[in-house]
């Protein structure tokens, strides 16, 4: 009972979900040669366990977006690092009227100027540095200027003005370490003084793409397909945060495996294809060649189940996908995406839940996961053309829902898996 129950299940979840199989709790799922299969909460647990974060480097800051700080950020400077005006208008000493002290005024960049005594005013623009003496900026729209005298109301003391150090002081941690390096981030820590940051780099990851079967142009032909999972395995693991070095065709060459594994430079190397037993399955025999540790040997999913975690003898993580599409996702999303949090020293990812807007079958024993769509923040509606080998459902989803053995009925909370989107 391998794709032909998934399908199934497919079939029966269409756009009306058939009635949920009584919940009951399963016994383990076991492999034919009688082994336990870990189920999928354990399998990401493991996966996640299954490699230690990537030595910190530095890096300028306009290369560092999408990596994880390894160290906390701390500021090297006041913010601001001066008193600055937060308004276009005129600094102001003491009580109004004011005489005008200069024309062109103060400008953002412009260094310290003459000090102000009560009864002084000078023009100012938004971020220039405010003169020493002067007790408030008085807006542009709050003033009138007449024969070189300023008037207006008097500001309350401190007012349209940024005082030096209000945003942080010279040390003040602004982030702790694991923090992703997003746009924000890194304009943060520009204004804080960095020209470098110490960061876990993104794994780089190598894809290896198996199966004579395979095209890679053209219409599916005498028997063989398009390979749907070359085009996308790269760009969902970039996603997930990975630096993807390069997608590799091998077909079903034993011994171009062999070499391609253990001549890689990557940090995670993926495979697609080739993780069941068949006869020209050759992934778990190079794999005992290279001294590999199975780690994870299939799962207890749908789809996805053959799946596999090893662990070269070098350190070197690798994850084998299944070859259909759609269970290829799955096994991406257990076993990938957690190894790659962790070899970028990030967390394990939180998910969403939300509530089934139709009942989905579940397997008897397995955990399933199925395409959904939110058309509201709380709510998942169950996609179809969800089988092991279709893309359809996958290209539609915004999520996957992670479903019981038994099944769910409507309105049942469940949780879900986001779907990362370059």
């Amino acid at each position: 009972m391998i794709d032909d129950f998934d399908d199934a299940l497919a079939l029966a979840n269409g756009p009306v979900a058939a009635a949920v199989a009584p919940s009951h709790q399963p016994a383990r799922k076991r492999e034919a040669a009688g082994r336990e299969l870990p189920g999928w909460e354990t399998a990401r647990a493991i996966a996640h366990r299954a490699a230690r974060p990537l030595p910190p480097r530095r890096l300028p800051i306009d290369l560092a977006l999408g990596h994880t700080l390894a160290a906390p950020l701390t500021a090297l400077t006041d913010l601001p690092a001066f008193d600055t005006s937060a308004m276009d208008g005129w600094a102001v000493a003491g009580p109004g009227p004011w005489r005008l002290t200069g024309t062109v005024g103060v400008l953002a960049g412009d260094p310290a100027t003459t000090p102000l005594t009560d009864g002084e005013a000078v023009p100012i623009a938004t971020g220039a540095r405010i003169p020493s003496g002067a007790t408030a900026v008085l807006r542009t729209e709050h003033g009138t200027v007449a024969r070189g005298q300023l008037s207006g109301a008097n500001p309350e003391p401190g007012a349209d003005v940024r005082p030096r150090g209000q945003e942080c002081r010279t040390g003040t941690e602004l982030l702790p370490a694991r923090t992703v390096l997003t746009p924000a981030v890194l304009g943060l820590a520009a204004a804080a003084g960095y020209d470098q940051l110490a960061v876990r780099p993104r794994p780089r990851a190598e894809v290896l793409v198996l199966g004579d079967e395979l095209l890679f142009r053209g219409l599916p032909h005498d028997g063989r397909i398009r390979d749907a999972l070359g085009p996308m395995t790269g760009p969902w693991l970039t996603a997930l945060g990975a630096h993807t070095l390069v997608t590799r065709r091998l077909g079903d060459d034993a011994e171009a495996l062999h070499e391609a594994i253990s001549t890689s430079r990557a940090d995670l190397i993926v495979t697609t294809g080739s993780t069941a037993a068949g006869p020209v399955d050759h992934l778990r025999a190079v794999l005992r060649r290279l001294d590999a540790q199975l780690l994870v040997s299939g799962v207890a999913v749908r789809p996805g189940h053959p799946m596999l975690l090893a662990e070269l003898p070098g350190g070197v993580p690798l994850v084998g996908l299944p070859g259909n599409p759609l269970a290829a996702v799955s096994a991406l999303l257990t076993l990938a995406g957690p190894l790659l949090c962790a070899l970028a020293d990030r967390p394990a990812p939180e998910d969403a839940w939300a509530e089934l807007t139709d009942a989905v079958r579940g397997h008897p024993t397995d955990t399933r996961l199925v395409p959904v769509r939110c058309p509201a923040p709380d709510q998942a509606r169950p996609l179809s053309y969800a089988g092991p080998a279709m893309l359809r459902g996958i290209a539609a989803a915004s999520a996957l829902a992670v479903i019981p053995p038994g099944g769910a009925e409507a309105h049942t909370r469940v949780r879900l898996l986001d779907l990362p989107h370059a």
